[in-house]
């Protein structure tokens, strides 16, 4: 009796070392329990052993099953047995209308109703590898802080105070640099404006000490579970508040069975300065927070939809109905609030959208779109095809509302991640495609695309002008003509932007010309004769 005391004594302080490491939750769902209760089972078999060594020594040379550890087989084998049926019971062979509800999907969206038409001044143009530059750019010029700390990769798309932002913590660089800024904590965060490319560092009064590249108990993950040892957490985004304080979000999570139909029923919103916490339930979060669900989980929950929601014999055989999202994502800001957009495909997985989907991030209420079209990626690989010669890479579509019609609006870049060109792909036909130099900026991008059925915005200017001189090019395939008025100012306009009287245009006609701003050379975006 006194040894097995003891064995689990030592077990239990031997078994505290990888807990401390592993953090996992005390918690019957999570798989990562289990794998650490493996772990302690381990442990006390040996030290079991190691003090009833001349026991086992005599059961074996006298070839008599030992109790204790047939014990410890029957319980091994059952508890594994028991977490197999459990899931098997649980999933969606038996259990496809569970699955398929894991989110509820409003199939009645009305595209032009819901989407306001575009307004540019409101646009993320900036995707998360374009932000990612900027912000590496203004850390560059600090070097007072380059060598004590890096940017973290989170960039955390909101809307603060009705700005696109993406917002970034710094993080400790490395061990040593955290023990000689332990005390003092993280100096600030990064925001990156989304519609203008502004970055800034925004410098913190007091520094923030409970982070991911912290140690010992301000890590903020070991910080979280030793107040909350029994909560499955999900990955924490990182947000500030509509007074620019930061923090950070942790979902918490709940499973159906082990492991499995992970949902999430609340919050811990961590201040990383104090290491103060404060637990919501899920209709009761804060509605400066933008990320309570992450892009993974509602991707999974919408196959699961698309997959079971005609039955578990239906997504294998029949495969009615059966849709799913296509690969990639984007986020839009509608309302406040931050939303994902993905298209929806069919299963047999060809190159068009039966429509798309919306899903609010904080509150998980999701519209489908019935809008067939290009899946997203024929449309940029259609927009990278007008410039092939660039080797530009592509960002993934917007979807935006753009003269009452559904329109991919897509970033061309550079291999240094700088954007170089805009591209409007026409969502019913990817053929109809348009790209224009970022330097014109993407209001004359949109006039240059839909012509003359785009209603002008009061910010372009206009004038009228006489023709001196007049002549043409050929660049990359498109054909440009460039004037000299009567002043000598120099004009260039593609013939896409009027094919039917650009070509008959001659010297002394005189034209009323629409452009965006005075430079050396203007380009105009329409034009009448």
């Amino acid at each position: 009796m006194k040894k097995n005391i003891i064995s689990i004594l030592l077990t239990l302080v031997i078994s505290f070392i990888p807990y401390y490491f592993m953090i996992p939750p005390i918690n019957l769902t999570s798989l990562y329990f289990w794998f650490f209760m493996v772990i302690v089972v381990f442990n006390f078999v040996m030290i079991y052993s190691f003090f009833s060594r001349e026991k086992i020594i005599k059961d074996v040379k006298s070839k008599r099953k030992n109790l204790f550890f047939t014990v410890i087989g029957i319980t091994c084998v059952s508890i594994t047995v028991i977490l197999i049926s459990t899931n098997f019971i649980l999933s969606p062979i038996f259990n496809s209308g569970s699955y398929a509800n894991r989110i509820i999907i409003n199939e009645n969206g009305n595209f032009s109703e819901d989407f306001e038409k575009v307004d540019f001044k409101h646009l993320p143009l900036l995707d998360k590898a374009s932000s990612q530059k900027l912000g590496d750019r203004v850390m560059g010029q600090m070097p007072e802080l380059v060598s004590q700390f890096v940017v973290s990769d989170l960039y955390t798309q909101i809307n603060y105070n009705d700005d696109i932002i993406r917002v970034t913590p710094l993080e400790y660089n490395g061990f040593i640099k955290y023990l000689s800024n332990k005390n003092s904590g993280v100096k600030g965060y990064i925001t990156v404006d989304s519609v203008t490319g502004e970055a800034n560092l925004v410098k913190l009064d007091k520094g923030m000490k409970y982070m991911p590249s912290a140690y010992f108990s301000k890590d903020l993950m070991r910080h979280l579970r030793f107040k909350y040892p029994t909560v499955i957490f999900d990955t924490p985004s990182f947000e500030i508040d509509n007074e620019g304080n930061p923090y950070w979000i942790i979902p918490t999570v709940k499973y159906n069975g082990i492991g499995i139909r992970k949902e999430i029923n609340g919050v811990i919103v961590l201040d990383p300065i104090t290491g103060d916490t404060e637990k919501y339930d899920i209709d009761e979060v804060p509605t400066w927070i933008d990320h309570v669900y992450s892009a993974d989980l509602i991707l999974e929950q919408v196959n699961d939809w698309g997959l079971y929601k005609k039955g578990f014999l239906n997504s294998l055989f029949g495969q009615k109905e059966v849709v799913q999202t296509t690969e990639g994502y984007n986020y839009l800001i509608m309302n406040d609030d931050v939303y994902l957009y993905t298209g929806i495909t069919s299963k047999a997985t060809d190159e068009s959208n039966i429509g798309f989907i919306l899903t609010n991030m904080r509150t998980k209420d999701t519209v489908f779109y019935a809008v067939p079209g290009a899946e997203e990626y024929s449309a940029m690989a259609s927009a990278k095809g007008q410039v092939q010669q660039m080797n530009y890479t592509s960002s993934f579509p917007l979807l935006i509302n753009l003269n009452n019609k559904p329109t991919y609006l897509l970033s061309l870049k550079d291999n240094a991640g700088l954007v170089k060109m805009y591209a409007f792909v026409d969502v019913a036909d990817y053929q109809k495609v348009s790209v224009s130099d970022a330097s014109i900026g993407i209001e004359a991008a949109a006039q240059k695309y839909l012509g003359d059925s785009y209603v002008l915005s009061d910010e372009l200017l206009s004038k009228t002008i006489t023709i001196k001189t007049i002549t043409s090019a050929n660049i990359d395939g498109t054909t440009y003509y460039y004037f000299k008025d009567e002043n000598s100012n120099k004009y260039k306009v593609s013939i896409k932007t009027n094919e039917e009287n650009i070509p008959f245009l001659k010297v002394d006609d005189k034209l009323k010309i629409y452009y965006t701003n005075e430079n050396t050379l203007i380009e105009i975006v329409k034009l009448e004769k």
